[in-house]
């Protein structure tokens, strides 16, 4: 099961505030051990909102939003990608992680849609197309 492990965005990260040495050796500590259990398949952290655009979509039309963006409790600040057996692990894991910002924060875990979870709509061609762009792109 491949999941999406999300760093919520605080005050301080969009701020710019940098972490600690001792954060970054934590972390880097952290991330060792996912390696090592070959857990992580990817992961960084995202800088401020403010260095950010969005694009709203409606029909043909496209808007692009400048940063920042006001809600800061809906933005995301660093990410893995993690291949774990289950939830339950990849929930084990995270109480492991060490607090990614100074204060209060949040890390939410995120399921993975895999090919054959969009059923009907899977024809052999859609099938098909999506096995050559996982071989294309080493995700095969």
């Amino acid at each position: 099961m491949r999941v999406m492990v999300l760093v919520k965005a605080t005050k301080d990260s969009e701020a710019g505030m940098m972490p600690s040495t001792e954060l970054m050796e934590a972390m880097g500590k952290f991330n060792e051990a996912l390696v090592d259990a070959g857990i992580m398949l990817a992961g960084d952290g995202l800088k401020p909102s403010a260095q950010g655009k969005r694009v709203a979509f409606d029909g043909a039309s496209r808007l692009v939003i400048d940063g920042p963006f006001a809600e800061t409790k809906e933005l995301v600040a660093g990410y893995w990608l993690w291949e774990v057996k289950d939830m339950a692990e990849a929930l084990e894991w995270v109480k492991r992680c060490p607090n990614p910002m100074p204060g209060p924060s949040e890390i939410e875990i995120r399921p993975l849609y895999e090919i054959t979870d969009f059923g009907a709509a899977v024809t052999s061609e859609v099938l098909e197309n999506d096995r050559r762009l996982r071989e294309k792109t080493g995700r095969a």
